[in-house]
């Protein structure tokens, strides 16, 4: 089915770049009933939605018009949640108004904020922007919506769940009332709901989405692969599958840095994008997949949402999306406008529940398999090289001369194998990874622990899987504090096995011995060996026997310790009180019996204690307390201590010894000379340099008297100002000097 009538340059653009038929969006859009209106519009990713509402809004824009006009205020606003959405509405608007000579601008963070200033007071027809910097410039004046014709919503649901929700409000705010709000969105949900009814008048609500179906040009795939070789498994599905590039989504901006130096360093054309690069950076590393100079980009979840890169045939998830939302629109980025694209999970055997659920809840039936493995991707390598255009197609002359040269020197076989290793060498190497096997993340682990022995078992056990097994022995025992809960992940863990294939385990003092299946016990040993933890050693070992048990503990025989003497029965033992005394020689006394001991005194036949009355003799207590009421301080006998009175007198004073004599009293002019006067040099100050004019506290601060000019000059003025020479630390009125450090030996010459 062909578009319905267009106006002529927005066919003449669509038939440019190869639009023949409408997608199920563009066609719902077009339709007679929404022409003029407000639109909501719930559409999958990758679906054409920035073409449908690019030639929705092109009555609004264009009408009757071969060009588009105005008077250089903006006459349709496009607001995106993200730089590279915005950046990629506004290359896809610039083809499809070409003809139409639109002049378009873009605002985004992260670019030059003057120049999209100055291109805005150039003036424009379209203007496509974040929310942010939108509204940065309507604060600051540059941006003018009063003349607005079209306002466009682009993933609305992730604006809001980025928390744009604010502005937005202030962006339609300050719109004309009378404009047409387009509203595109993955979900319509409640909050999505709220801001169409409060911001459109009568819209048309267009839902495109199949609910019980998914996607049908993205194939799902989940790979199971082990914990510890998630890294390993991300090579191997790039190299596995012939995608002309790739997208690998991780959690974090750090896994992002660590996958893009590992992939980089096997030799991968990699490039990173995460929300900490720069907009320029994150442009380079776009452009760089969009001309064919990187095959993988690794993103964060910022590449989730309306990112659309040519040729991308393959989403891998490095880590799982923590929502259904997250899976459709990571996977959204391939399967776009027709073409086929694959969407891999990698798995944990952890995290299958996780994985099922997620898958469940999208309604995604994923197919399940193992990690690509090394042999299968040589042989895929062995059909793409068999395959290759350069091989079918016409040679040119110089290279068939050239190619004669080289058969004439070198035999044929030598030559096709230096083809080979040509095209090898541009490949990165696979990686060998352990597949855990269908249904082995399933089940829970159970466990016996009895005596050191240790056996993990998953259901019933195949013993018989064990008879030929392997054993190994680790360097920590008993004396380590081995315990089996950390043992058996940590051989896991080394060995890059599973629980199934690790046997018996058995703990001793020094060391600590187990079993692995005898099919991987060499693989067991070769990543034990090449195993990051050196404070681990592991070794083959000999089936446990009794000796590493330690020696038993040895009795002497029954003839050289004597036969052990017959207790008699306890009938017939005496009674304790009729033993023996203890024999003689004994340091300790012989006890006597308890029926030979002296009775006890009882406690009233004592004596009485001196002339102390008896307790029930004693004076009754005082009222209100506890003990008898102790007698007055007067009353009590002092003993032969005398009375103050009979004290002896005192020495009289004149007895006392005579103080000291102080030093006699000399008046002012037989005085020592001040200290400046003293030192050598310094001629003696003159005594009528002060006034005599006594102090006065009531006085004005300003009329109390001050020190006479000195000989240099310097003076103190009434109010505080210094005219004299400056210190160290400066002077600050009515306060004095601040202080300017520890004072400096006087270096110069003395004064005259």
């Amino acid at each position: 089915m062909a578009f319905p009538p267009l106006h002529p340059a927005i066919e003449q653009a669509l038939v440019a770049q190869g639009y023949a038929e409408p997608t199920p969006v563009q066609r719902a859009v077009l339709e007679p009933e929404a022409e003029g209106r407000d639109l909501l519009v719930s559409a999958q990713t990758g679906s054409g939605k920035t073409v449908a509402f690019g030639v929705a809004m092109a009555p609004t824009l264009l009408g009757e018009e071969q060009y588009l006009g105005g008077d250089g205020r903006p006459a349709a606003l496009i607001i995106a949640p993200t730089r590279e959405l915005a950046l990629q509405v506004s290359r896809e608007l610039e083809w499809l108004y070409k003809q139409a000579g639109a002049r378009i601008v873009t605002c985004v963070g992260g670019m030059d904020a003057r120049r999209e200033q100055r291109a805005l007071n150039q003036g424009c027809n379209i203007v496509v922007g974040t929310p942010g910097r939108l509204r940065d410039h309507l604060e600051r004046g540059h941006l003018d919506l009063s003349g607005l014709k079209v306002a466009v919503l682009d993933e609305a649901d992730e604006m809001l769940d980025l928390g744009f929700r604010e502005d937005l409000e202030f962006i339609l705010e300050t719109t004309p009332e009378d404009r047409r709000t387009l509203l595109f969105s993955a979900t319509i949900a409640r909050d999505i709901a709220q801001l169409a009814k409060t911001y459109q008048t009568d819209a048309v609500r267009i839902d495109t989405i199949a609910r019980d179906e998914p996607h049908g040009d993205i194939e799902y795939r989940a790979i199971r692969v082990a914990p510890n070789e998630l890294e390993h498994a991300v090579v191997n599905v790039l190299r596995a599958y012939d995608a002309g590039s790739a997208l690998v989504f991780c959690h974090t901006r750090d896994a992002v840095r660590h996958l893009y130096a590992g992939l980089r360093e096997r030799g991968f054309a990699v490039v990173g994008l995460s929300g900490e690069m720069g907009q320029r950076e994150r442009n380079d590393a776009l452009q760089a997949l969009r001309d064919r100079h990187a095959r993988v980009c690794v993103a964060t979840d910022v590449a989730a949402r309306g990112l659309d890169l040519p040729d991308l045939g393959l989403v891998v998830h490095a880590d799982l999306p923590t929502n259904k939302a997250t899976l459709l629109h990571r996977s959204g980025r391939t399967g776009r406008a027709g073409k086929k694209g694959t969407s891999v999970l990698l798995v944990p055997y952890t995290r299958r529940r996780k994985a099922d659920s997620l898958l469940y809840s999208a309604n995604i039936d994923a197919i399940w398999s193992g990690p690509p493995s090394a042999e299968e991707i040589r042989a895929g390598d062995r059909e793409r090289m068999l395959q290759d255009p350069a091989l079918t197609e016409t040679p040119a002359e110089d290279d068939l001369a050239v190619a004669r040269d080289i058969l004439a020197r070198h035999p044929a076989e030598q030559v096709a194998a230096a083809l080979v290793k040509v095209f090898r060498s541009r490949l990165p190497e696979p990686e060998e990874l352990y597949d855990p096997g269908p249904g082995q993340d399933r089940k829970r682990p159970e466990r016996r622990e009895r005596d050191g022995d240790f056996e993990p078992s998953e259901g019933p056990r195949d013993h018989d899987a064990f008879a030929d097994a392997t054993w190994f022995k680790l360097s920590i025992g008993r004396a380590k504090n081995a315990d089996p809960k950390w043992i058996l992940p940590l051989l896991c863990r080394i060995g890059h096995v599973t629980k199934k294939e690790i046997g018996q385990i058995r703990i001793f003092d020094r060391e600590t011995k187990f079993q692995i299946a005898q099919g991987v016990a060499g693989r067991f040993l070769e990543a034990a060996e090449a195993s990051e933890d050196k404070d681990v050693k592991v070794e083959r070992s000999t089936p446990p026997t009794s000796k590493d048990f330690g020696p038993k503990k040895k009795f002497a025989d029954r003839e050289e310790r004597g036969e052990r003497p017959q207790r008699a029965p306890r009938g017939d033992r005496p009674d304790w009180k009729e033993r023996a005394p203890r024999a003689e020689g004994d340091e300790r006394p012989a006890r006597p019996a308890f029926k030979d001991r002296a009775p006890r005194a009882d406690w009233k036949d004592k004596a009485p204690r001196g002339d102390r009355p008896d307790w029930k003799d004693r004076p009754a207590r005082a009222e209100g307390g506890d003990r008898p009421a102790r007698p007055e301080w007067k009353d009590k006998p002092r003993g032969d201590k005398p009375a103050w009175k009979d004290k002896a007198p005192r020495p009289e004073r004149a007895e006392r010894p005579a103080r000291a004599e102080k030093p006699e009293w000399k008046p002012r002019e037989e005085r020592p000379a001040p200290r400046e006067e003293r030192k050598p040099g310094r001629a003696p100050r003159d005594a009528s340099a002060r006034e005599s004019v006594p102090y006065d506290p009531a006085a004005p601060k300003g009329d109390k008297p001050f020190r006479k000019p000195r000989a240099d000059g310097g003076a103190f003025k009434a109010g505080g100002e210094y005219k004299g020479p400056k210190r160290a630390g400066g002077f600050k009125p009515d306060t004095g000097f601040k202080s300017g450090g520890p004072k400096k030996p006087f270096k110069g010459k003395p004064r005259a």
